[in-house]
């Protein structure tokens, strides 16, 4: 099918709506499952060092793990711990542990791209309320773009629309407004720089323009460089079990703190607020904030809710127990994540991170003796602790603030991929009770062999800074830990951070009921690093490097199906057909014929292999809170769930991932009319007509899976249409 390049109008109609991987991670000593085209090319696209001149430097997937291990064992202090760590760090690496795509890309490459950082997740310093600070802010933003990096904001620090400017003599236009100057900024670094820019804007409930952040991408176009996530507090979470008004309201500044009465509660609330500056403050902390109008928690609920149904946007950060769970609750306020979620950061903050591939300690997979390698496994996660503390000495940050922050904290994120590929290798169903309880495990055993390792790590290398220094015990403190005042800490004492993370973080409290005697070590010492574990998305490096292992803790999407992949030069994504790792071991070692959905018996596949839409959300919540117990930081993750989903149903996944005590929550609801997703099925872009109205007045109808010459180049109809909808052609 061919469409001349037109003035082309759009309308859509919705009918129904690495080397190899080696064969003894797998169990088996002579069958080799070659990573597919679609594995390697991302590798060959993404990872993989290149010249200036685009001749690889490195020959093989191999050859990019032994880079990264020479860059991160030549940290060490000797000639004889280089050696050492260089084997041991290249055998992890062999064997399962991933460093996330900055370090995999940007380690040991000096030479060819020397203003690259190894991060991965950042959040900008706090956006105070004033036009110098946000252009400051974009500034920043900008050189963090630049550098490879992902990056957070908060927005909501912002005065609503409408507020007068008395420097300005004029009323503002409000947070979103800003937030297009820094979307605009980021598209055109990324589109510099050949790699799409990650951003997250974040957005307190209770601002008065709340409201108008949650419709933001309705609008074509609009803010596309971001996810967008809601901060939720539990104070909203009760008006809307209890059916209450919910104030909206921003902060007193003090030359208005004459034209209010701070001691009215009609008129005044208090609470934590992420900067003082310039604002009326109480002596524990908490902040005058003026109450501009109420509205119904129900209401601003099911507006949320309905958004998410149709754009699946915004997320929602419950912030309140991010802050209360936070390792370092007494020196952090935090406000934003990374932009995909798992990294809620202070201002400033950056976190490195690192997956372990779980596939590769399965052994007999769907077999009659299928088990999971556990020594292995905490073997591998010892050292690949070591390797990303060692990460930090060669950050690559462009801002001293960024680096005063990942070097004073040492903040890493270690995560695992492949959890929904080696379930079903081990012949369990995700979502069930049995998986629930082996995700919990490899989730614990993670945490407690990463803190081993940091207290380790504390005696031969030094705690992190921020854990050896004294601290004045404030109000604010106890007022935040109750059991410090029962332990008899007063206001004026001296505590070491070391106790403050150890003894007094949540987290740690946790850790200290399974071992006590390790959690005392570290409250006397000092750890290496002050987080340790976070499960991020790892679409890109799952999809390479693992052969295309399910995501993060994601079950896998489907078995066979397509990715919509950015090519450099290319005016739309490009559509890639991949197979599942789980689908290619059972072909691979079981049976040869076998296809999802296959009507024939000598094809079929066993009942234990599920996708993302077979699993209920209720057990995609489930298994999300079996791991946060053990991930001192966050979880990204994604509820699937079928577009024919009935929407009472939906709301209800959120109160109960509330309940169940994550930090956010995600969903995902296929919706053609809104967006193409990066990833898709077939049947899904078979069912779904696109119409594309020509300059003559002509209508051209096309199912999403059609391919169609436009402009010179082919396209799916699906990938042409979202392109020209939301602006982006021929701008890669």
């Amino acid at each position: 099918m061919h469409i001349h390049t037109a003035d082309t109008r759009l309308k859509l109609e919705d009918d129904t709506q690495m080397s190899t991987a080696r064969a003894q991670a797998i169990g088996l000593e002579t069958a080799v499952i070659p990573l597919q085209p679609a594995s390697y090319d991302i590798w060959d696209k993404k990872y993989r060092l290149k010249a200036k001149s685009g001749e690889p430097v490195d020959g093989s997937v191999d050859e990019t793990y032994s880079r990264v291990a020479r860059a991160l064992s030549d940290v060490e202090a000797t000639d004889e711990l280089r050696a050492h760590w260089y084997e041991r760090f290249l055998w992890a690496l062999r064997r399962g542990a991933i460093p996330a795509g900055r370090i995999t890309s940007n380690a040991g490459a000096l030479a060819h791209k020397p203003a690259t950082s190894t991060i991965n997740c950042t959040v900008s310093g706090t956006i105070h309320d004033s036009m110098d600070d946000i252009l400051e802010k974009v500034h920043e933003a900008g050189l963090t773009l630049k550098a490879g990096c992902g990056i957070g904001y908060e927005f909501s620090t912002l005065r609503p629309r409408g507020a007068y400017v008395s420097g300005a003599g004029a009323h503002t236009s409000g947070p979103l407004s800003f937030m297009d100057i820094y979307d605009k900024m980021c598209f055109t670094v990324s589109s510099a720089g050949g790699r799409r820019g990650a951003q997250m804007g974040t957005f307190d409930i209770s601002h008065p323009d709340a409201k108008e952040f949650i419709r933001a991408k309705r609008e074509d176009g609009r803010l596309r460089q971001f996810n967008l996530s809601l901060l939720i507090t539990d104070g909203f979470m009760d008006a809307v079990e209890n059916d209450q008004d919910w104030p909206t309201v921003f902060p007193v500044h003090v030359k208005e703190q004459h034209e209010i009465d701070l001691d009215d509660a009609t008129k005044v609330v208090w609470r934590e607020w992420p900067t003082k500056q310039n604002y009326v403050t109480r002596e524990d902390g908490l902040v005058a904030c003026k109450i501009y109008g109420h509205i119904r928690a129900r209401h601003l609920w099911d507006m949320i809710m309905v958004s998410t149904y149709d754009y699946a946007e915004p997320g929602f950060i419950l912030i309140d127990r991010v802050n209360e769970m936070n390792n370092n609750w007494w020196c952090e306020h935090i406000r934003a994540t990374n932009p995909c979620g798992e990294q809620p950061l202070p201002p400033y903050g950056s976190c490195l991170l690192g997956s372990v591939n779980l596939t590769t300690f399965v052994r007999d997979p769907f077999g009659p003796k299928a088990s999971f390698a556990w020594d292995e496994y905490r073997d591998v996660v010892r050292i690949f602790t070591r390797m990303l503390d060692n990460v930090v000495e060669i950050n690559g940050l462009p801002l001293p603030q960024q680096r005063e922050e990942i070097l004073s904290k040492r903040r890493h994120g270690m995560g695992f991929l492949g959890l929904g590929s080696t379930l079903t290798m081990l012949k369990m169903r995700y979502g069930t009770a049995d998986a629930v309880n082996f995700t919990e495990e490899v989730s614990r055993e993670m945490a407690v062999a990463g803190w081993e390792v940091g207290l380790e790590l504390a005696k031969e290398k030094g705690p992190a800074p921020v854990l050896a220094r004294d601290y004045d015990v404030t109000a604010e403190m106890l007022r935040k830990r109750p059991e410090m005042v029962k332990d008899g800490w007063k206001v004026g004492q001296v505590i070491r951070g070391s106790v403050l993370h150890a003894k007094y973080s949540r987290y740690m409290q946790r850790v200290a009921e399974v071992a006590p005697e390790l959690v005392e070590g570290l409250a006397e010492l000092g750890s290496r690093f002050t987080h340790h574990s976070s499960i991020a998305p790892t679409g890109t490096i799952s999809l390479s490097l693992a052969n295309n292992a399910s995501n993060g803790i994601e079950p896998s999407f489907a078995h066979h199906y397509s990715r919509n992949v950015i090519r450099e030069g290319k005016k739309s994504k490009e559509k890639v057909e991949v197979f599942s790792y789980e689908l290619l071991a059972y072909r691979a070692l079981i049976n040869g014929e076998a296809m999802p959905y296959s009507d024939d018996p000598k094809a079929k596949l066993p009942d234990y292999f599920v996708a993302a839409d077979d699993i209920r959300p209720k057990e995609h919540v489930d298994i999300q809170a079996a791991s946060q117990k053990w991930i001192d930081s966050s979880i990204s993750k994604t509820a699937n769930v079928p577009t024919e989903y009935p929407y009472e149903d939906f709301k209800d996944i959120y109160t109960y991932a509330y309940k169940q005590g994550l930090k956010g929550c995600t969903t995902f609801r296929f919706n053609p009319s809104a967006f193409q997703g990066v990833l898709v099925k077939e049947t899904d872009l078979e069912n779904t007509l696109y119409r594309f109205e020509l300059e003559d007045g002509s209508v051209v109808e096309l199912k999403g899976n059609e391919e169609v010459e436009y402009d010179g180049e082919m396209h799916t109809a699906a990938n042409l249409f979202d392109a020209l909808k939301e602006g982006y052609y021929g701008k890669f």
